[in-house]
């Protein structure tokens, strides 16, 4: 058994019995109250999720079992350099809902993950503007950063405890038009000396979080954004490895309606294993 599955079952028992009943009155912008098993979830507050990232792709698939091959295609476009909106893998997302589409303005969602690592592109094509030669999109004083600026600091000061990549922007605060706002509020890269040479950490901070629908992809994927920025930063010279991915969960949850499946499920764990399990939280 991998360490993700040990401690993925380890968050299914502490969800059974530690977790604490939520109501709900809105899931993704839209309201709850007239939505089956959706009137209340099962909570863990302040969860911190670590693990080992494997070094190459397929060992951390074969770790963290994704659906595939939607998180390795979705993953791919976040880095692809394009503030794509939507990402053409949306047609493929193994849990879309019909409610989904209530939540673009056109054609587009109120915001995707390629817009807001690419930036300074999504303001481009935001005015029209086509072409090598970009605007310049500031904020209160400074040029926006993206996801480019982050490995290259990275690969000049590599002890640089400033490697911060938000996907929270200041027009989520308020979410004041009713719109979607990410769930993941960004990822720090920490480079520091190990037994092995220097070795690159990843933090995840996320303020909510499906266990089921959710928890397994959005750990892949931070998985293979460390080990994308690791390979960015070795093709410039630095001599790095990845080491562990850091989640900390502000709420992780299931719904009302998944509460069948989360006791089949622990039950399942007990009658194979017996495990004597802590808490995860």
């Amino acid at each position: 058994m991998s360490e993700f599955t040990t401690k993925f079952n380890t968050l299914l028992m502490d969800m059974r019995y530690r977790s604490v009943h939520v109501p709900m009155n809105h899931w993704q912008s839209q309201r709850t109250s007239e939505k089956e098993g959706m009137t209340y979830s099962l909570e863990l507050q302040h969860v911190n999720f670590q693990m080992k990232v494997a070094q190459s792709i397929e060992d951390l698939q074969d770790q963290v079992k994704p659906n595939l091959p939607w998180a390795e295609d979705h993953f791919l476009e976040r880095v692809s350099g394009q503030p794509l909106n939507p990402p053409p893998s949306e047609a493929w997302w193994p849990f879309a809902v019909a409610g989904n589409a209530e939540h673009k303005e056109g054609k587009k969602f109120s915001h995707t993950y390629p817009e807001r690592i690419w930036p300074k592109l999504a303001e481009a094509e935001s005015r029209g503007i086509n072409g090598a030669v970009q605007p310049e999109i500031f904020g209160i004083r400074y040029e926006y950063g993206d996801l480019e600026d982050v490995i290259n600091l990275l690969a000049h000061d590599p002890y640089t405890r400033q490697a911060y990549l938000p996907i929270w922007f200041p027009e989520d605060t308020g979410a004041v038009e009713g719109q979607r706002v990410p769930c993941t509020l960004g990822y720090h890269f920490l480079l520091r000396p190990g037994e092995e040479g220097l070795h690159a950490d990843i933090v995840y901070h996320i303020r909510s979080c499906d266990l089921f629908r959710h928890f397994t992809d959005d750990v892949y994927m931070a998985a293979r954004l460390l080990q994308w920025v690791v390979g960015s930063v070795r093709d410039r010279g630095i001599d790095v490895r990845a080491r562990s991915l850091i989640m900390q969960i502000s709420s992780l949850h299931v719904f009302e309606g998944d509460t069948a499946r989360l006791k089949y499920l622990t039950d399942k764990i007990f009658e194979e294993e017996e495990p004597q399990y802590g808490s995860a939280v």
